[in-house]
């Protein structure tokens, strides 16, 4: 029967000679590892240093872009043509997404050659870090659509603060424009949220000009010259008075007829309004170009002009009452034209 022999104890020349390879191991390494020390450190302090300067950088031409726009908009015409809340908030937004980028560069390649100072080889982590990215760019696919359309959506300067768009699923004021969602204010005070992936084409009703145009119909027995001839005078006053001049980018222009009914005939107008004020422009010339009719006694109508009275004894002949004031609350009495004789004394 054999027995298990006990492992011999350290001896003392077991534990110098084990101490002295220690020691001769730490001598032979200590250069390696104090210069993998320093450029370790300066590595780091290069990446934050360089990081702070580029987003210095940008920070400072993102300030003077906003100062640009801020002193254009103080002048009368730049105060017309330069949105500066836009402005701002589009630079705001590039200033943001460039010093993400500036950040995610710098910090990755000092990572990276960290790493390679520490003798880790890189390629298992790069195929694992492959793998990793399309697994999440499977599953955020949406969420990297919404950010890269909103990247190129800034940088285009499609769309800014207070532009009036129809994005198709959507339409209303630009609110906030950000990578991911653009915020819109439709015309019932509802907000939208509108993802910037889901955004197919845009409609910018802010940029650029835009036009008003008039339907006016008149009675087809009106005198169309005279017509003409008091509606452009009367835009011709419309714009010579503040602050119509100022929206009014060119003369108003008569097309002309539009089109001829039985009844009535159409004439239309255009003009070429600054963005966002053809609707106002187009309230303000038809209120005006009614009065003027009124003035001149233009019937403007929609259709076959109503009957009118102008004899109250025909209508007394038959017995129905003559019409009264705007106050009456009662039934519209039925009337008949003046033309009509009226009936036989034995026909009553």
């Amino acid at each position: 029967m054999s027995t298990a022999t006990p492992p011999a104890a350290a001896t003392p020349d077991s534990l110098s000679r084990t101490a002295s390879q220690a020691g001769s191991w730490v001598d032979d390494n200590w250069a390696d590892w104090l210069n993998a020390g320093l450029q370790i450190l300066l590595i780091l302090v290069i990446a934050i240093v360089l990081r702070s300067v580029v987003r210095r950088t940008i920070s400072r031409l993102i300030d003077r872009m906003n100062r640009g726009a801020e002193a254009a908009a103080a002048t009368a015409l730049g105060g017309l043509l330069v949105n500066a809340e836009r402005r701002k908030q589009r630079s705001e937004a590039i200033g943001s997404v460039l010093r993400s980028v500036a950040s995610f560069v710098i910090l990755g390649t000092a990572a990276l050659t960290i790493l390679s100072v520490l003798r880790i080889d890189l390629a298992p982590l790069l195929a694992s870090a492959g793998v990793a990215g399309v697994a999440i760019g499977f599953g955020a696919r949406n969420l990297v659509t919404d950010f890269l359309s909103g990247v190129f959506m800034i940088l285009e300067d499609q769309y800014g603060v207070g532009d009036v768009i129809d994005a198709g699923v959507a339409s209303g004021t630009v609110v906030e424009v950000g990578l991911r969602v653009t915020k819109l204010r439709g015309d019932n005070g509802e907000i939208w949220y509108v993802r910037n992936g889901e955004v197919k084409r845009i409609g910018n009703l802010s940029q650029g000009w835009a036009t008003a145009v008039v339907d006016v119909q008149v009675g087809v027995h009106e005198d169309l010259d005279r017509a003409r001839a008091v509606i452009v005078e009367t835009a011709d006053t419309m714009s010579k008075e503040d602050p119509w001049d100022e929206f009014l980018w060119e003369p108003v222009q008569m097309l002309g007829l539009e089109s001829v009914g039985s009844e009535f005939v159409v004439l239309q107008v255009q003009a070429r309004t600054m963005p966002g004020k053809a609707a106002p422009v187009a309230r303000e010339l038809r209120w005006r170009i009614k009065r003027a009719f009124d003035r001149e006694g233009i019937v403007i109508t929609g259709g076959a002009p109503a009957a009118t009275v102008t004899d109250p004894a025909a209508v007394a002949a038959e017995g129905a009452p003559v019409a009264q004031g705007a106050e009456d609350n009662g039934p519209a009495p039925v009337q008949r034209s003046a033309s009509v004789p009226p009936p036989a004394a034995g026909e009553q």
